[in-house]
């Protein structure tokens, strides 16, 4: 794997671990702001995520985009959207974004799948950078929802 995407991917989990940090132990009153922006930022990262799905599949060769049946362009329309729909519920009043913070931490965590089905699309490295990645911020979204 090259350094540059290994540490600017582990650079990305930062902000999530220093807001979950501040949930757990900062003043109470940072709570509403730090487990909104925990959700913004994990929300940000699947949705790019999503886009890098999206830049995969439109690279490939024509043969192999065939071969995909379409799958890839679906799959990696789907974060922006969950990140959208869960949105909604908080913002309508409806439910606390917890809920939310769960969805998407758990939308994180089965993303490599996707990954893994990207086979020959992907460089050879893409998994062995997803896939802590992934689990990273699913794990830290969840533990943002559970603060």
């Amino acid at each position: 794997m090259p350094d540059l995407p290994r540490w600017l991917g582990l650079a990305g989990l930062l902000p999530q671990i220093a807001l979950v940090a501040a949930l757990y132990v900062g003043p109470p009153e940072w709570y509403e702001a730090a487990v909104l922006l925990a959700y913004l930022y994990a929300g940000l990262i699947f949705a790019f995520l999503g886009g890098t799905w999206w830049g995969i599949a439109a690279c490939a060769p024509a043969a192999q985009r065939r071969r995909t049946h379409g799958w890839v362009w679906i799959a990696a329309v789907l974060p922006s959207l969950i990140v959208f729909a869960g949105l909604v519920p908080p913002l309508l009043g409806s439910l606390p974004i917890e809920p939310s913070l769960v969805a998407l931490g758990g939308g994180l965590l089965i993303s490599p799948a996707v990954d893994a089905r990207l086979g020959a699309l992907a460089p050879r490295w893409w998994m062995g950078l997803r896939l802590p990645l992934s689990v990273g911020l699913g794990a830290l979204t969840i533990g943002a929802a559970l603060a």
